[in-house]
C-alpha cells in the first residue's frame, strides 16, 4: 500500500436532461485537463443505465445490466481519469436500490448535480494488476512523475 498527500480543489458541475453521465464527466475533465479527479458527491437521476456487477468478469454479458426506467441517484462514487473507475447506486421508484460498476449509457432524467474533487499535484492512471485481473489505480505524486 501506498498513499500520497494532496490539496483539494473543488469543482462542480450540473448536466441536463439526455445528456449522457459518463462521458460528459470524461469531457469536462479533460477540457478542465484535471490529473486526478474523483466523485466527492452527486445527485440527480437517470432513464438508462449499464452496470457491471459485483465479481462479474469483463467478459461474461451475463453479469451485465441494462436498465431503462426513472432511477434516482442516490451515490455515485470513483476516480475519473481516462479510465474512470465509477460505481452508482441508484433507486426506482419502489425504493428498491440496485448498483454496480458504471458501464456507461447513464441518460440523465431531469439533473445530475456533480461536485467533482482535483488532488491536485497527484496524477492517477489505470494499469493492469495481475493480482485482481482489472486495470487498477496507480497514484503518482508530481515529484514522483517528474522522476520518470
Amino acid at each position: 500500500m501506498s498513499s500520497s498527500g494532496s490539496t483539494l480543489k473543488v469543482h462542480a458541475v450540473r448536466f441536463g436532461p439526455g445528456q449522457e453521465l459518463l462521458g460528459s464527466l470524461q469531457a469536462f475533465v479533460e477540457q478542465l485537463h484535471l490529473e486526478a479527479p474523483f466523485v466527492i458527491t452527486c445527485v440527480g437521476s437517470v432513464t438508462k443505465a449499464t452496470l457491471r456487477l459485483a465479481n462479474a468478469s469483463t467478459t461474461n454479458t451475463n453479469e451485465v445490466l441494462h436498465l431503462s426506467g426513472r432511477y434516482e441517484i442516490v451515490s455515485l462514487v470513483g476516480t475519473l481519469n481516462p479510465d474512470a473507475h465509477l460505481h452508482i447506486s441508484l433507486s426506482d421508484s419502489m425504493g428498491q436500490t440496485i448498483g454496480g460498476h458504471v458501464l456507461g449509457d447513464l441518460e440523465v432524467f431531469t439533473t445530475a448535480e456533480v461536485v467533482i474533487g482535483e488532488a491536485v499535484n497527484l496524477r492517477f492512471s489505470r494499469e493492469m494488476d495481475e493480482r485482481t485481473g482489472f486495470p487498477e489505480l496507480v497514484v503518482q505524486s508530481d515529484s514522483e512523475s517528474n522522476r520518470t
